[in-house]
């Protein structure tokens, strides 16, 4: 496993992450776990907290292939880490999945979710009469691990005094990561909307 806190390089940026949340127990298991479940060159590529407060119903994430968000790389190897900070159930919109769409050799069609993209990051895919979705009740402390091409969302949160919260850390192939930021892109909203327009692209064989 290579070190996976090198500093980003972004063209000639370098761009800065907290020295108080690299290296912590969290991300050095998650590196290992990466490497079992993928294979080697396998190496940190970003992290993000999830947070929805309570009584916030409207506060859905759609439906959803995390490598529709990314360009797609020859190797798009992936393993998602989502660790409960709070206690996770359906009341305050835990994460839910569609089994077995991981095993889909294409992605399904993702749209913004508001109808353009430069003014909204998020995209939406609808599901099909046949996908069946299971929800993921988490206590806090426990974590998901899931691969670049599952079906999966979160409800609302409808609890009057739960917040839910998580903490993502993606580790991915190093070629993979190598040529997102050969392009510009680095997971984050601000990223241009050039950059963005190439996410979630398959080669048609």
């Amino acid at each position: 496993m290579e070190d996976c806190h090198s500093d980003i390089l972004l063209g000639n940026q370098k761009l800065w992450y907290n020295p108080n949340l690299r290296g912590t127990i969290y991300e050095r298991r998650a590196a290992s776990i990466a490497e079992q479940l993928c294979g080697p060159e396998m190496v940190f590529d970003y992290d993000q907290i999830l947070a929805k407060p309570p009584r916030r119903a409207d506060g859905v994430f759609s439906w959803h292939q995390d490598l529709a968000y990314w360009p797609v790389t020859e190797d798009t190897r992936t393993a998602s880490f989502w660790l409960a900070i709070d206690d996770s159930c359906v009341e305050n919109g835990c994460l839910r999945f569609v089994p077995g769409s991981h095993l889909e050799n294409r992605l399904r069609h993702h749209g913004p979710l508001h109808g353009d993209r430069d003014k909204s990051h998020t995209l939406a895919a609808v599901l099909s009469d046949n996908d069946v979705e299971i929800p993921v009740e988490i206590q806090r402390g426990d974590v998901t691990v899931h691969h670049e091409r599952t079906l999966h969302g979160s409800g609302g949160n409808s609890s009057p005094y739960s917040w839910r919260r998580a903490w993502v850390i993606a580790f991915r192939a190093k070629s993979a990561v190598e040529e997102e930021r050969s392009i510009g892109f680095t997971h984050s909203h601000n990223d241009s909307i050039q950059v963005l327009n190439k996410v979630g692209i398959e080669n048609v064989a």
